[in-house]
């Protein structure tokens, strides 16, 4: 069969290709761990679940408008610009079935057939997707492990250019977990402000931070707000990966575009889940932090293991729950590597190059699972590791 040019080249995200061979070896009887999806183990909090039940009881079932309820624009303006320290307008608000129509719509809005676009390597898969859907050209920028895996800023210099119409910044990142450092963000904004783009700021985990730290958004650097695209949801910070409810914030001429976008693409986002999302926002958010901490101890967990393992190291991630060691020693292809580990140890990870080619030499493993799975985890790497070392 034929197809357009702008699907023929689309790829299925890694982890879900790892997930169904995990789960085909759990149907021949086979128990795996898993740690390659990037979702909490916790469920969504009980108090949203009520309240999302409630709004279907009292028949909240029908169409919205497509850029979302106001009340959760309003919610959403007041929490994200107090959290950032900017000023957010509700009309800069616009709501989607997840935060990914917050990457794509605003990429389809901007981007003309040939403009480039700088992008983090490694990073999440649709960035490289949502270009090539628009016409744009891929413009990767390596990270650098020895920088909180922040761009390699010369390269990202050498690589804006005139052509340059849109960048792609994510802290916390994922996979790496990652958090680019303040003065990294105002070198990037100075560059982007002197070449006239576009900046999407992908910030789903931005609750997700530790050590007491937080993450400068480049949104609330001065020049920035004008000239980007915050996008965030609720499926990491309250445990709502199936609720899909995503945002993104960005300047209302634009929002106006990507309302329009939404309109002919998915209508609106469910009424009910909406209402949950305000529940969410608007409650306590004493869950969020316990669950803040909860992920630093597992994040101590697994990177103290993996740093114990025979030719892993592994930096201490600032944000996210994803752990990204470096295992060049073993000296084998990381993809051959990931496959062994599911194979042979039953444990299911990623290999960093499913997240493009400045990933080789790297796994990613989430550690939004218990302790216990962590332990047990460990226990198989080092078990089959040690056969090789």
């Amino acid at each position: 069969m034929a197809f357009s040019e702008r699907v023929s080249g689309l790829h299925p995200e890694g982890a879900y290709a790892v997930l169904a061979r995990a789960q085909a070896l759990e149907a021949q009887g086979r128990e795996i761990i898993h740690l390659e999806i990037g979702q909490p183990d916790f469920q969504t909090f009980e108090h949203v679940r009520q309240s999302g039940m409630a709004a279907i009881e009292a028949g909240h079932t029908r169409y919205n408008p497509p850029a979302g309820l106001p009340d959760l624009r309003l919610a959403i303006a007041a929490d994200a610009g107090e959290r950032r320290g900017m000023e957010v307008r509700p009309d800069q608000v616009v709501i989607g079935p997840g935060a990914k129509p917050g990457l794509f719509f605003p990429t389809l809005a901007l981007v003309e057939p040939g403009d480039e676009v700088i992008y983090p390597d490694p990073g999440f898969p649709t960035y490289a997707a949502m270009i090539a859907v628009a016409g744009g050209v891929p413009v990767p920028v390596p990270l650098v492990e020895q920088n909180y895996f922040s761009f390699d800023l010369q390269v990202f210099k050498e690589r804006l250019s005139h052509r340059t119409r849109l960048v792609i910044l994510n802290s916390p990142a994922n996979p790496t977990g990652g958090v680019i450092p303040a003065e990294d963000l105002e070198q990037i904004a100075a560059a982007v402000q002197e070449h006239d783009c576009w900046v999407i700021s992908d910030e789903i985990y931005s609750r997700l931070v530790y050590d007491g730290k937080r993450a400068t958004s480049i949104a609330a650097l001065p020049g920035m707000a004008q000239r980007t695209i915050i996008v965030d949801g609720f499926s990491k910070t309250y445990a709502m990966t199936g609720w899909r409810l995503g945002y993104g914030i960005m300047p209302e001429g634009l929002a106006e575009r990507v309302e329009l976008l939404l309109t002919h693409a998915v209508g609106c986002t469910a009424t009910f889940t909406q209402i949950a999302g305000i529940e969410a926002l608007t409650a306590s958010q004493d869950q969020v932090q316990a669950y803040v901490r909860e992920y630093q101890r597992r994040r101590d967990r697994m990177v103290a293991g993996l740093n114990a393992l025979p030719g892993v190291s592994c930096q201490l991630p600032q944000g996210a729950f994803y752990a990204f060691p470096n295992v060049k020693a073993l000296d084998m292809p990381v993809s051959q590597l990931a496959a062994l580990l599911l194979d042979e140890a039953g444990v299911a990870v990623l290999p960093g190059t499913d997240f493009g080619v400045n990933g080789e030499g790297f796994l990613r493993l989430c550690y939004a699972v218990s302790p216990q799975t962590i332990d047990r985890a460990l226990e198989r790497m080092a078990e089959l590791i040690n056969q090789w070392m």
